[in-house]
């Protein structure tokens, strides 16, 4: 009796193992028949989309703005067509306008990007305020190409760009200054200020000829007063001599926005005398 259950028990645990290899081999064969995740290939549908999401910047910057649009898939041998729309509290024609034809940009023949470009409009006016532009792919041609990617193809269809207001004075220039015969000149001199009445300026180091002209850039604080005319009050830099000091007054031309400054620098030669320097620069909005 024992032995007929021991036999029994034996013969079910044999069943079960062969019912078990039987299914993993079943199993091994099917997946077998079916491609691996390692054989498989993307093919589709490839799309276009702007290459930022959020860009930012000073109504003051005079150049224009290339807002980059690519193909994420291979490179054709035939233009692409995208179009889009433009929405926002941005104002055409007052806060900014579109570099050629508006609503239509193009990747060329055998390239991965095209640009809109978006110029600027300074309407500076010290009112600190800011507007927006979003632009929106809304379709592609040729037509196997899609716009955006991800559900719904929201991922990179749209970009918004954030137009801040600057100050009166505000941007970039270039520095123009004469010393003795020659005249030196220093491009992108930013000026800069948070309540529109105290200016910063990042370089004054036009040809003065008591600093390495390329290597230092020292800032300069000056005041609008309100009626084109500019003060510049007496202040150190670290650049100078401890006991050294520049000082001066300026103007601000309406019409052209060019910014005149005539420097005054007070030198310590030694230890009992000391020296003025006066210089004069033109900064022109670039």
């Amino acid at each position: 009796m024992k032995n007929q259950i021991i036999q029994n028990y034996t013969s079910t645990i044999g069943r079960w193992l062969f019912g078990l290899l039987a299914v993993a081999l079943v199993g091994w064969g099917t997946s077998a028949c079916e491609p691996q995740d390692l054989d498989r290939t993307f093919d589709g549908p490839y799309f276009v989309r702007f290459t930022d999401t959020t860009l930012t910047y000073k109504e003051s910057r005079s150049k224009p703005i290339a807002i980059q649009v690519h193909n994420a898939g291979p490179i054709l041998d035939q233009p692409i067509t995208v179009n889009y729309i433009v929405t926002g509290t941005a104002r055409e024609g007052k806060d900014y306008s579109i570099v050629g034809t508006k609503g239509t940009v193009i990747i060329p023949a055998k390239a991965s990007t095209g640009t809109i470009m978006l110029q600027l409009i300074n309407n500076a006016n010290n009112i600190l305020e800011s507007t927006s532009l979003t632009f929106t792919l809304t379709g592609v041609q040729p037509s196997t190409l899609q716009v955006g990617f991800g559900q719904e193809g929201v991922v990179g269809k749209q970009v918004k760009v954030t137009i801040q207001d600057d100050c009166l004075l505000g941007g970039l220039y270039t520095g123009s200054g004469q010393i003795g015969t020659r005249t030196y000149s220093v491009p992108d001199v930013e000026i800069t200020s948070t309540d529109c009445k105290q200016y910063i300026l990042s370089n004054w180091n036009i040809g003065i000829p008591f600093f390495s002209f390329d290597a230092i850039t020292p800032t300069l604080t000056f005041i609008d007063n309100g009626d084109n005319s500019l003060t510049v009050p007496s202040q150190g830099s670290a650049d100078l001599g401890s006991t050294d000091t520049v000082t001066g007054r300026g103007a601000w031309n309406p019409t052209n926005r060019k910014i005149s400054l005539t420097l005054q620098f007070k030198l310590a030669l030694s230890a009992t005398k000391d020296t003025t320097v006066t210089y004069t620069q033109t900064y022109t909005p670039q």
